[in-house]
């Protein structure tokens, strides 16, 4: 099986836990065949396959996708906040925390006139 399997990483990662494994798949294996043949969705029954992004090596992929030797296909869990939300939010609290800051340093330098 040397000379028609490829080597190939599965990884998956939740908060405080990560998990790589390497497999043997035969040339030609789509990324859906390596996810099932590691046992990864045994590991983290939260796993679905029918709802989760996939990526190699960090660029978004399907399940259908033809593997290359030394793939690391990667299971991604979906995000509880909008990366985009979450910056304006910070944002809109710097700004809110300057203004207050100011207001603070203003209010001081009256006190001690």
């Amino acid at each position: 099986m040397a000379d028609d399997a490829i080597s190939v990483e599965v990884a998956y990662a939740r908060p405080g836990e990560q998990r790589i494994v390497s497999l043997q798949v035969p040339k030609g294996a789509r990324v859906g065949e390596a996810i099932t043949r590691s046992g990864i969705t045994d590991i983290f029954p939260e796993i679905d396959l029918g709802e989760a992004k996939l990526g190699i090596w960090g660029k978004l992929t399907r399940e259908e996708t033809e593997l290359q030797a030394g793939d690391r296909v990667e299971i991604y869990r979906p995000l509880i906040a909008d990366p985009k939300e979450a910056r304006k939010k910070r944002a809109a609290e710097g700004k809110v925390m300057k203004k207050g800051a100011r207001q603070l340093n203003a209010d001081s330098e009256d006190a001690s006139d």
